[in-house]
């Protein structure tokens, strides 16, 4: 049997339940991971909200991260090696896998070995962080040595995440924050430059701090009405990548008449996850980075398995700087 967190109906974090279940048998494709920790997404939160792009399936369980020891594969598995350290990439549904528990099956594309000894709570947090990054800033080649990049929301994984990533290819990382009590968090964690959003006028400060030119290129979780005045902080023939929609107002798409020329698209990290080649690339971008220091994923708090409902309320007090993992105790260990 395996423990696994699981919810009948959408609603707030007291809907999630932490369940005996048949840890099940690896089909064809698919891996059986034996999970020691796990990173909680913001996808996640609006998955079991009912606000994600795509419904849950009752019962439900969620979770596209997870670090922990390859147990069995299925039929067709090549390239894993059962007792192997392993990572958990986000490359499926929540509708159909899940990395919130013990034991889950996940597709075995998904799995990607780990050095032996790899802190779990460390490899928890890296896929989704550092993939969406990469994606963004490095795969679309949009960012090159020099070019400055602004990076709003920035106290998040998936921000501090494309603070490392932009110093790793040379760039300059403007990190924004809406209150003035992350500040000194985000210049810790590698910001060249941090604008206080509630304080400062954001377009004013980037062309400032840019010599008059503006940033290359703006990478935004938000979304809605505020990619306007991103808009205005961007240089001419410089790109705007929006990768969330924490704001679920209409997004407009910036007035060619009110600013440069410059590009508008929406990006997901499954453009990256989906593709064997993209995904084969960003691996050994991020492993590159892992190995040489330059990327440490900044890990906020841990939490139990059980208590996977406390988890998602400090998730949704947006108190926390870098990544929430949850730790999984397993029946040897406690005893």
């Amino acid at each position: 049997m395996a423990r696994q967190v699981q919810f009948d109906r959408t609603g707030g974090p007291e809907v999630l339940s932490l369940r005996e279940v048949e840890a099940g048998t690896p089909g064809a494709g698919e891996a059986l991971i034996r999970v020691d920790a796990i990173g909680l997404n913001r996808a996640e939160v609006m998955y079991r909200e009912g606000g994600y792009f795509y419904d849950p399936v009752f019962p439900s369980t969620l979770g596209y991260e997870a670090a922990g020891v390859l147990e069995a594969v299925g039929e067709g598995v090549g390239g894993l090696t059962v007792g192997e350290s392993v990572g958990v990439v986000p490359a499926f549904l929540q509708s159909e896998y899940g990395t919130y528990g013990d034991h889950v099956l996940v597709p075995a594309s998904a799995v990607v070995p780990l050095p032996a000894g790899t802190d779990p709570v460390k490899a928890a947090g890296v896929w989704m962080a550092y993939l969406t990054a990469y994606g963004a800033l490095a795969e679309s080649g949009q960012v090159r040595p020099g070019d400055h990049v602004l990076i709003t929301a920035a106290s998040s994984s998936v921000g501090l995440a494309a603070i490392q990533v932009a110093h790793h290819i040379g760039a300059v990382p403007i990190a924004t924050t809406r209150g003035a009590g992350k500040k000194q968090a985000l210049v810790d964690a590698g910001a060249t430059h941090v604008v206080v959003t509630d304080e400062e006028d954001l377009p004013v400060r980037v062309k400032e701090i840019t010599g008059g030119e503006g940033v290359r290129l703006a990478f935004d979780p938000i979304a809605g009405p505020g990619v306007e005045t991103i808009a205005q902080g961007i240089a001419p023939g410089g790109s705007l990548v929006v990768y969330g929609a924490l704001d679920p107002r209409p997004t407009p798409l910036p007035n060619a008449h009110s600013f440069p020329a410059l590009s508008t698209s929406t990006y997901t990290l499954f453009e990256i996850t989906t593709d064997p080649e993209r995904l084969r690339r960003g691996i050994a971008f991020v492993r590159a980075g892992l190995s040489s220091g330059s990327f440490d994923p900044v890990i906020d708090r841990t939490f139990d398995l059980t208590e996977i409902v406390e988890a998602h309320h400090y998730m949704e007090s947006n108190v926390q700087v870098g990544k929430i993992v949850v730790t999984v105790t397993h029946g040897n260990e406690a005893e």
